[in-house]
């Protein structure tokens, strides 16, 4: 049960009474009629056999107030693709399975990869960028809802409690952050948001003093979580990361379009709990070694578009500093896993941050070390003046998809 405190700069809105679904969901049914609502899902073909999906399929097909859901499909052959047409056939709502891997949209990111306006790399932000496209291109929605497909504790009331602020006609709300307690197995999760990024902006504010971009993050409570709502026009000028830097691209776009009252948090679940990735202590390239530096980079970035200026000596600081806040984190934690009954390891909580060190410095020098890289996928308002037509060559490439494998 959430408390009423209102934090930071970012309006929060808490789950105070536990309110039935299915008062709310007949609530948002009445809202649909003036702002129809779409759910965007980014997913690896792997996850349709993971032990999350089936659940949220089958949690979605009782929802009433979604006009579309877009699933965006990566790493799936064409038998693949095939078998999850079938799996999310069972959706009552109108859907498409964009086929990532297919000839047809990879015809699609070449064309745009030869104008220097297709994402850089493989991976969550490019799939969503292509939903978030074809959302816009059929325009069809007017208030859009994003969460992703490993959530183990899924039920339909997180997207209701998700995507109220925006589809509610007497809010004012552009933009909204799912929020939740990392609480799961007797323990706590979310290592890279208590480990990382909670100290991190801690440090750099020590540093560079309250600045209004450190304030912003750090007024929201899970600054990571996947799961987020907007109104259509946010799509457009929107630029995001292609690799782990993604929540925090968004978050700082967020800050750089629109004033502080037009964005606000909503508390989406009592418990959360999805596919937990591996520290990869020896591996830069994956798991929560290779989340941890993308997202440092991402918030360097932005410190850097907002004047702060970097050497090599203040990164040595930044990891110093940070090192010192994480580690009376963990004593925190701890402490607050011990009132909670909850187990804790103190160990492999010092080993995360110890990494994550590593990794604040690593993600420093390789931000000085490529002053040149393009970290964002281009907006698609730039992408349709070069190509004005974009939209209308993805509908067809995944229409054409749509009806070559189901005949219909």
């Amino acid at each position: 049960m959430g408390d009423f405190h209102q934090n930071g700069i970012i309006t929060t809105l808490h789950n105070l009474t536990d309110r039935p679904i299915e008062e709310m969901e007949i609530e948002l049914t009445q809202f649909s009629r003036q702002r129809p609502m779409a759910l965007v899902l980014p997913s690896l073909y792997s996850e349709l056999s993971g032990p999350a999906l089936d659940n949220i399929v089958e949690e979605l097909t009782q929802v009433p107030y979604l006009s579309e859901v877009v699933i965006g499909l990566d790493r799936a052959d064409r038998a693949e693709y095939e078998h999850a047409l079938a799996f999310f056939d069972r959706l009552p709502h109108t859907h498409r399975v964009l086929w990532n891997d297919g000839p047809r949209l990879r015809a699609i990111d070449a064309k745009l990869r030869a104008q220097g306006l297709a994402p850089t790399e493989m991976g969550k932000g490019r799939n969503v960028w292509y939903c978030l496209g074809y959302v816009l291109a059929r325009g069809r929605a007017e208030a859009v809802a994003l969460h992703d497909c490993d959530i183990v504790t899924y039920d339909r009331s997180m997207l209701a409690r998700l995507i109220h602020p925006v589809a509610n006609p007497t809010f004012n709300y552009e933009f909204c952050k799912g929020y939740y307690a990392r609480v799961a197995d007797g323990r706590l999760n979310g290592r890279v948001t208590r480990l990382l990024v909670t100290p991190l902006l801690r440090s750099l504010k020590k540093i560079f003093g309250p600045l209004d971009y450190l304030e912003f993050l750090d007024s929201f409570r899970y600054p990571l979580a996947g799961e987020f709502s907007f109104r259509i026009d946010v799509i457009n000028d929107i630029r995001i990361p292609s690799d782990w830097g993604l929540e925090i691209g968004v978050l700082s776009e967020m800050k750089r379009n629109y004033a502080t009252n037009r964005l606000c948090q909503v508390d989406i679940a009592d418990r959360y709990d999805h596919k937990h990735q591996a520290l990869s202590k020896d591996n830069d390239d994956g798991g929560l070694s290779k989340m941890s530096i993308d997202i440092s980079k991402a918030i360097f970035r932005k410190l850097a578009t907002n004047g702060v200026v970097f050497s090599s000596e203040t990164f040595r600081s930044i990891k110093a500093t940070y090192y010192r806040i994480a580690l009376d984190f963990i004593e925190t934690y701890r402490n607050d896993a011990v009132i909670n009954g909850l187990d804790f390891d103190v160990h492999c909580e010092e080993e995360s941050v110890e990494l994550f060190a590593e990794n604040v410095l690593k993600a420093g020098l390789h931000f000085l070390e490529n002053p040149k890289e393009k970290p964002f996928i281009p907006s698609w308002s730039r992408v349709r003046s070069a190509i004005p037509d974009i939209f209308e060559q993805l509908v067809d490439a995944v229409e054409a998809d749509h009806r070559e494998f189901t005949g219909r």
